[in-house]
């Protein structure tokens, strides 16, 4: 098509009303929703609200690593001895209830420690000072047979 067939083509639209096809702004689809408010007020709502949902979304992943990680590590039992005990209570502000999670650190025979969490019926029937074969899964308590004491 030649610049002649073009200006005739063109003029073929003359008198009609000109169609857009401009996709809506974000300043267009939040005008009605913000009042017409400055861009000043605008971000902090927009940075909350990304904080909030990468912060989610960290967790996510985090857990999903852990959990990952955990079941591809092999199931490990080593001779040990419970050397503390600690229990951390969060929660409990209001109306909510608190929460308590449970610990238990053991040192095997080579030195090295390990501090994992257990339920709390595990955390009671534990003293430190036992000792027995720890059995446990990268970061998860699988178990802990004491030694019967004589």
């Amino acid at each position: 098509m030649d610049s002649q067939q073009i200006g005739d083509y063109m003029g073929d639209f003359e008198g009609q009303d000109a169609i857009s096809f401009e996709e809506p702004g974000v300043w267009n689809m939040f005008g009605d929703l913000l009042g017409g408010a400055p861009l000043w007020f605008f971000i902090p709502f927009v940075s909350v609200f990304v904080l909030v949902i990468g912060s989610i979304i960290f967790a996510i992943v985090r857990g999903t690593a852990r959990y990952a990680k955990n079941n591809a590590s092999e199931i490990v039992a080593v001779p040990a001895r419970l050397i503390g005990k600690r229990t951390e209570v969060w929660g409990g502000s209001g109306d909510s209830r608190a929460r308590t999670s449970y610990y238990l650190t053991f040192e095997a025979q080579n030195g090295d420690r390990k501090e994992l969490e257990v339920s709390g019926e595990q955390y009671g029937l534990n003293m430190e000072g036992d000792e027995g074969v720890l059995t446990f899964q990268g970061t998860r308590f699988k178990g802990f047979d004491r030694n019967a004491r004589a």
